[in-house]
């Protein structure tokens, strides 16, 4: 049993990992302003440095998750925080296009066993009622980084420049670190049903896990919501200032609106889905999906950056509930036996989408002589895949949601 302390320790260094983590993701997409012109890059080659970490992270997510499975969420952490920091201040080291991609995609490795593993220590440490506020509690770090960042990376990038910059959020990381080895201390038994093993070995585990129906559903869903919420943050900085002309002073201070509002999100998604009826969270999912494509085609024909900025905000509100709603029916759905490498699978789809999508719109703009008309389209198309995947999520077959039913 798991004392409401320890849980409270737990989930306040999930919070800060996840946080760090999320500065050192964000903090790039600033940055790559002054790499672009230091290194002498076209946005082909930017979408390249956008792309390489979701990369290596989305091809450790099944792996993280599998880890996290059979050798404990614990390790998994400890190892995923330091490989992430390490990269993060070798990225101040680059001399080229080609070791930035190296060295962007080695910190995706990284930091890739990050969200499976705590979803696991979520999943092992918190009943079922309080597990998508737990989770909510940790990505809500996200939208204060994102409150964050905007302005902290356009004091940082104008007076110690991008380099020194990387080396001191990887040094943030290591101390971070060294925290979760002192202070993690998962539960050391689990005597709860949903917890013991379903399958004779972990590969009769991955094969339940991958026939389970509403797993291929959840893949797509991850994908496309990630493939809008990545596509906005990668490359919402370069458009505001080559587009709508602003500073990155003036930009800063406009992203810190959609920062306020992806915090207020995320804990009023927490609060909601904990309450929201079996088999209705796919309906108000889809309902989300279906604000998110109305509101980008509106943000994209704004007339002025305030009303931009309006309309963005509030689709950052409808992304935030969506990307929380997935993860919180995994914990919810399946076994926590199987959460790490469940999620591992589902998170694999929005990582590729954030390997893809930044890739795709900078070859897009490219080819469309600087326009990014194509590519709000393509998002747009994105929230329309997604509200079809979460209408037809199947919550009765599979073998792990019956036994968890």
């Amino acid at each position: 049993m798991v004392s409401v302390k320890q849980r409270n320790i737990i989930l306040l260094l999930l919070f800060i990992g996840w946080a760090i983590g999320n500065f050192d993701r964000y903090f790039i997409n600033y940055a790559v302003l002054s790499i672009t012109e230091d290194l002498q890059l076209n946005p082909t080659s930017t979408g390249l440095i956008l792309s390489s970490f979701f990369a290596g992270y989305a091809l450790m997510q099944i792996p993280g998750g599998w880890l996290a499975d059979r050798l404990g969420s614990r390790r998994v952490l400890i190892v995923s925080v330091l490989m992430w920091s390490i990269f993060t201040a070798l990225t101040g080291a680059v001399w080229s296009l080609t070791s930035m991609m190296i060295i962007r995609f080695l910190f995706g490795i990284g930091e890739g066993g990050f969200q499976p593993s705590s979803s696991k220590l979520i999943s092992q440490t918190f009943p079922i009622d309080k597990r998508a506020w737990a989770m909510s509690i940790m990505l809500s770090s996200g939208g204060i980084v994102a409150l964050i960042v905007p302005l902290l990376s356009a004091y940082m990038l104008t007076t110690i420049g991008w380099r020194i910059s990387f080396l001191i959020l990887g040094g943030i990381g290591i101390l971070i670190t060294i925290l979760f080895w002192i202070f993690i201390k998962p539960p050391a038994d689990l005597n709860d049903e949903e917890t013991k093993p379903v399958g004779n070995s972990q590969a009769g585990i991955f094969k339940q896990i991958i026939k389970t129906p509403l797993m291929l559903n959840l893949f797509i869903a991850y994908y496309s919501i990630y493939a809008i919420n990545w596509g906005l943050a990668t490359w919402l900085p370069t458009y505001l200032v080559n587009v709508r002309g602003l500073d990155l002073i003036s930009l800063g201070w406009a992203q810190t609106i959609p920062g306020f509002a992806m915090i207020f999100a995320m804990f009023l998604a927490g609060y909601v889905i904990d309450r929201l009826p079996l088999g209705k969270e796919k309906v108000v999912g889809a309902i989300s999906c279906i604000v998110v494509g109305i509101l980008l085609y509106l943000m994209y024909n704004a007339p002025s950056v305030t009303m931009f900025v309006a309309y963005q905000t509030i689709v950052i509100i409808f992304i935030s509930f969506v990307m929380l709603l997935l993860p919180a029916i995994i914990l919810k759905r399946l076994p926590s036996s199987v959460t790490g490498t469940s999620m591992g699978i589902a998170n694999t789809g929005g990582q590729l989408a954030g390997f893809i999508t930044p890739l795709a719109i900078g070859f897009i703009v490219q080819t469309f002589n600087g326009s990014y008309n194509a590519a709000f389209w393509m998002l747009i198309i994105f929230a329309i895949i997604c509200m079809i995947s979460l209408l037809t999520l199947n919550f009765r077959k599979g073998e792990l949601v019956q036994a968890d039913a």
